[in-house]
């Protein structure tokens, strides 16, 4: 597996029906899949509830990390959906509402409108209500939503999408093709698995110590199965383009 060799990738997956286990996280998994499929790997994940200031703390240090950040959940106008008023509060600027993001809520108002066979009438309240979803922190991009085309956004490398998969998984993608593209598959990669029955990892840290400072780029870790008392030694290289492959 690859991992960007000069950017650090990381996921905050929002919301209190993940960590009440209401409902399964889905969104880990298919990052790590889209990441993979463009020779990138993730460096970390956290989850966090619908608690504004723990989102504001964790939105802090994605800002300040100089990674490249996912966040998911919580971009709705509903009472939990805190996640664009605590970006604005870890960056310390205002919300205002995004005039891009306003016309194309509209654009989904008035589509929805026609759909029932309805006139759209843009001062109803609930209507008037929606225009929320476009109230982002002052100075973020739109990211476009191809399902119902409510926006996510951006600010700087940190990019949020809504929780539902169906708009989030196609959002991320699109970030990643349209901003990233010249970090995807930097770096040839191979990874190596050996068996070895009957070790004390102990016995076997000196190895993979000793495989780490003699060949650098190169990560070793042991998998330990507990059910066979086996030692599995697996190492992840990450090889410049000069080494050859032999050298696994």
């Amino acid at each position: 597996m690859g991992r960007s060799m000069t950017r650090a990738i990381g996921l905050i997956i929002v919301g209190d029906e993940i960590l009440s286990g209401k409902r399964l996280d889905k969104h880990m998994p298919k990052v790590i899949e889209l990441l993979a499929a463009r020779g990138l790997q993730l460096d970390w994940a956290e989850y966090v509830g619908d608690e504004p200031a723990r989102i504001t703390a964790a939105l802090k240090r994605a800002f300040a990390s100089g990674d490249i950040v996912f966040s998911t959940g919580g971009i709705g106008a509903t009472p939990d959906d805190h996640t664009r008023q605590c970006a604005a509060a870890a960056l310390g600027v205002p919300l205002a509402l995004h005039a891009e993001a306003e016309a194309l809520i509209r654009e989904r108002m008035r589509d929805t409108a026609a759909e029932q066979g309805v006139a759209y009438e843009p001062d109803r309240p609930d209507n008037v209500h929606r225009l929320n979803m476009g109230v982002f922190p002052q100075g973020a991009t739109i990211i476009r939503n191809p399902y119902n085309k409510i926006p996510g956004f951006s600010v700087a490398d940190v990019h949020f999408v809504p929780g539902f998969p169906v708009m989030a998984w196609p959002m991320i993608g699109w970030v990643l093709d349209a901003r990233y593209a010249a970090l995807f598959a930097k770096g040839r990669s191979a990874e190596k698995s050996v068996v070895v029955y009957g070790a004390m990892e102990a016995t076997l840290t000196p190895l993979m110590e000793a495989i780490e400072r003699d060949h650098p780029g190169v990560k070793v870790f042991s998998l330990p199965s507990v059910d066979q008392m086996a030692q599995k030694l697996h190492s992840l290289p990450r090889i410049p383009n000069h080494h050859p492959p032999r050298r696994i």
